[in-house]
């Protein structure tokens, strides 16, 4: 790590040299890093890791140790990206520390031991503390309390067994003054809500199975000791995030009964996401929503699709200027969505900062689609004119079929009016949206009759993929792009992008029951076969493109788009790729091994592909991202080289995480997960190492005994775009 830093002083000093180098006004050919004033060292401190911070630059100088112990870098502290940090490291540094953080959190350090994790009460001056993700039994939990008397915020798990009853007095006294908590619940309970009179923003995170790992169904009956009533009096923000599950839904209502009661009169924000197409119902959401309304002051919100109707959503919006909607899965509200936005219901759209579009107007595909279910551009570009602070924006399973659409005087396509969303910074849309419409060679592929196909000898070209000649890719995509290419231009400070088929449905998916029961069998949109090499060529317009996630397009040919914009997006942080081109074979190889090469900057890599070859060659494409720290590869019928495997986790040795779920016997798939655990678990204190047969019949167990911080983030694909904000980090 001290090499990172020292790459980072000596590109500094070539940066500084280069801008300030005047022979009128220099008399000293260079300048160094003790030349530099305070405020500029501070900078480039920020980005130094904590540990490198306190372990070796704090050692170089007096002048550095002083920076290096400033508050504007030790007062807010994370630990939850420090993978090399053992807990002989972390101890130590919790010491030096001690007396100037105020803001500390260790959230998905799931390798740190609980006794660890007690020494954060060393910390007495902390006024926000998470621990999601880490080892801590109530005990523990309440000695930690204890020592943190200053605590306002905290965020915790809720583990099975959890007792409120074992926290000391001293620790209800510190949870009695928080005004802030959040939970990630793994088992039903209410945690530490009834202790908690204060609160002004709860944020929950419900992840309990069905089932135990013996295949006993969970009730969700509370505990005696646990059926306290919440304290909502003075409460601002709920938020409250749902994975798949009876149970999950049966707790929420257990924890908004008491609004069912008596509304929060200070209630601003309130989010709820239950996946699936049928939620869970709850009477009392009109009400709800009413009163939310009457204040005018609603900054958030979002229910699930049976909760709310369209007179209900109105009054709800009427008069306010809120910040961030998500109306996800709910077709029922998209007219009153955009006339609330549009007509003067809401009183000013230019706070407006995060739109969740997705699936809001849904229906099954056919030849027969009406252009109403589809996503108009007339109304985009008068929502990117009204709603012109739009940060995030998610229109994932929505539809846009150009060929289709009537448009209107100065208005061709969607893409035109999304590139007046000049503030985006992240964006998810269908792959049929930058499509300009079927060509005539999939158009008669579509309509090819059977009794057509046993006429003379002449093969017919397979169903979404298109005839490919080396000479002629340009030419076939000819001016297919220049939509997108208005798209990107308009939108130059885009950070975060997803293009995802509105077929696509992932083998590992966060929110399966959603995905399963709302989108169209793969293939069904023809348009989203026209998105191909050239597209993917057209990212490359986007230099401060961080995420970038490509999944079920069947256009692709060779891949030799990634190429393309691999070598000018240099900062690409993460990448994630699921059924691109044909499902029978993996025809764009050779070009994502090249593109790997390109991706220095990469520290994030999901690929998902069912004929996937993790071989020799595929690792040591791979082991150009130098930075890499967390790997999921996902095949079906792939197969992987251990060798190879092995050979990789050595060069690259900062990752931290390999999750490999693909085909082969279970016997060699543990033998490889125990040797790369065997040999590098020592160096690696957050390793992190699961492979497994994706067909094996416990693969659900395993899942979840994977952290949840690691599922959230890269292993189970969901969208990342305008969703409620999840309790791991991102």
């Amino acid at each position: 790590m001290s090499g990172t830093v020292t790459g980072i002083s000596e590109d500094m000093d070539r940066q500084i040299v280069q801008a300030v180098r005047d022979e009128d006004t220099m008399s000293s050919p260079s300048v160094g890093m003790s030349d530099l004033s305070d405020e500029i060292l501070l900078c480039i401190l920020r980005h130094v890791p904590l540990c490198d911070l306190v372990m070796n630059v704090s050692n170089v100088c007096i002048k550095l140790h002083t920076l290096c112990y400033d508050k504007t870098l030790l007062s807010k502290v994370s630990m939850s990206d420090e993978y090399q940090a053992d807990d002989i490291l972390v101890r130590h540094i919790l010491k030096q520390i001690s007396n100037h953080v105020q803001s500390l959190s260790v959230n998905g350090c799931y390798w740190l031991d609980g006794a660890t994790v007690e020494h954060l009460g060393r910390c007495r001056g902390v006024t926000h503390l998470d621990v999601t993700g880490c080892r801590l039994t109530v005990v523990r939990l309440s000695g930690l309390l204890s020592s943190l008397s200053l605590l306002k915020s905290l965020a915790i798990d809720v583990m099975a067994n959890f007792n409120s009853a074992l926290l000391s007095s001293e620790a209800v006294a510190t949870l009695s003054r928080l005004s802030e908590l959040r939970q990630t619940l793994l088992s039903p309970s209410y945690g530490v809500v009834p202790c908690c009179a204060q609160l002004r923003k709860l944020m929950l995170q419900f992840d309990i199975s069905d089932v135990t790992r013996d295949g006993l169904g969970i009730s969700c009956q509370l505990m005696m000791g646990q059926s306290s009533v919440p304290h909502y009096q003075q409460l601002e923000e709920f938020t409250a995030r749902l994975a798949p599950g009876e149970v999950n839904q049966t707790l929420l209502l257990l924890y908004l009964a008491v609004f069912s009661v008596n509304v929060p009169k200070h209630l601003r924000v309130f989010l709820v996401s239950i996946p699936g197409p049928n939620p869970a119902h709850w009477p009392a959401a009109p009400s709800l929503a009413q009163s939310l309304g009457q204040r005018g002051d609603l900054e958030a919100l979002q229910l699930p699709r049976s909760w709310l109707d369209p007179l209900s959503l109105k009054r709800a919006l009427e008069g306010n200027s809120p910040k961030q909607l998500s109306f996800s899965r709910c077709p029922a509200l998209w007219p009153q969505v955009f006339q609330s936005l549009l007509e003067g219901g809401v009183k000013d759209t230019t706070q407006l900062i995060s739109l969740n579009l997705s699936g809001i107007n849904q229906v099954l595909y056919s030849e027969c689609r009406s252009v109403d279910d589809q996503l108009d551009p007339w109304t985009m570009s008068r929502l990117a004119a009204g709603c012109s602070n739009i940060k995030h924006l998610n229109l994932m399973h929505t539809h846009y079929h150009h060929e289709t659409s009537p448009g209107r005087v100065g208005e061709t396509h969607l893409c035109a009016s999304l590139a007046k969303f000049r503030n985006l910074r992240s964006l998810t849309l269908p792959a049929c949206a930058l499509s300009d419409g079927l060509n005539s060679h999939q158009i008669s592929t579509n309509n090819t009759s059977p009794s057509a196909l046993l006429l003379g000898l002449k093969k017919i070209p397979r169903v979404g993929v298109q005839n490919f000649k080396p000479d002629s890719e340009s030419s076939v995509s000819g001016d297919s792009t220049s939509w997108l290419t208005q798209l990107l231009a308009g939108c130059p400070l885009l950070e975060t992008l997803e293009l995802i088929g509105p077929g696509f449905v992932s083998v590992l998916p966060r929110l399966e029951p959603c995905s399963r029961a709302s989108v169209e069998p793969r293939g069904m949109c023809a348009w989203a076969r026209g998105v191909g090499d050239a597209h993917i060529a057209a990212f490359e317009a986007l230099p401060r493109l961080r995420r970038l996630t490509l999944a079920g397009l069947p256009g692709v040919l060779r891949g030799t788009g990634l190429v393309q914009m691999a070598r000018q997006c240099r900062d690409l942080q993460v990448l994630s790729l699921a059924n691109m081109g044909s499902l029978k074979t993996m025809n764009y190889t050779p070009a994502l091994l090249d593109a790997l090469r390109e991706c220095t900057q990469l520290q994030e890599l999901r690929l998902e592909q069912p004929y996937l070859n993790a071989n020799k060659l595929f690792f040591e494409a791979l082991s150009c991202c130098s930075r890499l720290q967390r790997l999921c590869l996902i095949s079906r019928s792939g197969t992987f080289d251990p060798t190879a495997t092995e050979a990789f986790m050595e060069r690259c040795c900062h990752v931290v995480m390999c999750h490999m779920f693909m085909s082969g016997t279970l016997v060699a798939c543990r033998k490889l997960e125990k040797t790369l655990i065997d040999r590098f678990k020592c160096h690696r204190a957050a390793l992190n190492v699961v492979i497994y047969p994706l067909q094996h019949e416990d693969l659900p167990t395993v899942i979840r005994q994977i952290p949840l911080t690691l599922l959230d983030r890269i292993t189970l694909f969901q969208s990342h775009v305008a969703q409620p904000p999840h309790l791991s980090p991102m």
